[in-house]
């Protein structure tokens, strides 16, 4: 005999209820009722995704020619030219907030250039959005691990693959996205072979050390099937025995005809690895050469030390 506005009640009672008990939303839930086939039983003749051909070794492959960056009245690049060629892996190094991320933004598109010009692969790609970079062969990671602890290490590397997919959400809803899907998978599992984690496929990314989630970012890149991967710091944070599992993986990619530009500030992990170096010092290139030119120039030698170098 009386009224009231009770959908409030009831629907309030269910929130609250939903949030106690599936604080991961109704989807787990869901799926232990109507199961979906496992990534693990993917099928292993999976049809390769296809591949872009590497270019040939020494040609020039990145060209990043008087890029300059201002914020306001604060000048984060000033006037940068370097070159990276293709199968080398070159180091971008500096004092702190010497522009060195500010400069792999603007290789990449996460920032834009204030003026200069950024080619890749005779490309100019100053101007073009992150995404349309990295679907011409260009991937990088970043200075903090952004992966997804609670999906395995396999969902997680397959992410980087989608972007030479065709299918959209459409497509998913329908299923007609299974073949792509399994391909993408197959993908992912042999860039995780390839960086040597086969054995920790399937256990959740959040498990696992710091050392082995930036080999996991690496596989990531490596799904895009870049020609050239970029590393913002890959070796921070990491012990004496995981530096040296890095170092092995980039120098076999290198001989696998891969290129890299790798933002590093631990000085001995680079100069063991590295074709050539690129210094900058307040957002100015002071120096470039090969490690052996690069540890005995002056002008390095100051920006690391102050004056003591004179």
């Amino acid at each position: 005999g009386s009224g009231g506005n009770f959908e409030t009640v009831v629907f309030g009672v269910l929130l609250i209820g939903i949030l106690q008990t599936a604080r991961e939303g109704l989807w787990p839930h869901l799926a232990k009722v109507f199961p979906v086939k496992s990534a693990e039983a993917r099928p292993a003749e999976a049809a390769e995704l296809p591949a872009r051909p590497l270019p040939e070794k020494g040609t020039p492959l990145l060209e990043v020619e008087h890029a300059r960056k201002t914020f306001g009245g604060l000048v984060a690049v000033n006037d940068v030219s370097f070159e990276v060629r293709a199968g080398e892996i070159v180091g971008l190094i500096g004092p702190n907030g010497a522009g060195k991320s500010t400069t792999f933004n603007l290789v990449t598109g996460v920032a834009h250039l204030t003026s200069g010009t950024v080619r890749f692969a005779g490309q100019v790609i100053s101007g073009l959005p992150s995404r349309a970079i990295c679907k011409l062969g260009m991937a990088r990671t970043f200075q903090h691990v952004k992966l997804v602890p609670d999906m395995s290490v396999l969902e997680n590397v397959a992410l980087g693959a989608h972007p030479r997919g065709h299918m959209g959400v459409r497509h998913a809803l329908i299923r007609l996205d299974r073949a792509e899907e399994a391909r993408i998978m197959a993908e992912a599992a042999r860039q995780i072979e390839r960086v040597g984690l086969g054995a920790l496929m399937h256990r959740p990314a959040g498990s696992l050390a710091l050392g082995q989630l930036r080999i996991v970012e690496i596989a990531r890149a490596l799904c895009l099937d870049p020609s050239l991967l970029l590393l913002d710091e890959p070796a921070a944070g990491l012990r004496h025995k995981e530096k040296q599992a890095l170092a092995d993986l980039l120098v076999k990619l290198r001989a696998e005809g891969m290129s890299v530009l790798i933002v590093e500030h631990d000085m001995d992990f680079l100069m063991g690895i590295t074709d050539r170096l690129v210094v900058l010092d307040f957002g100015t290139r002071i120096a470039t050469g090969t490690p052996a030119e690069i540890r005995v120039n002056p002008a390095v030698l100051e920006a690391y030390l102050g004056g003591a170098a004179a």
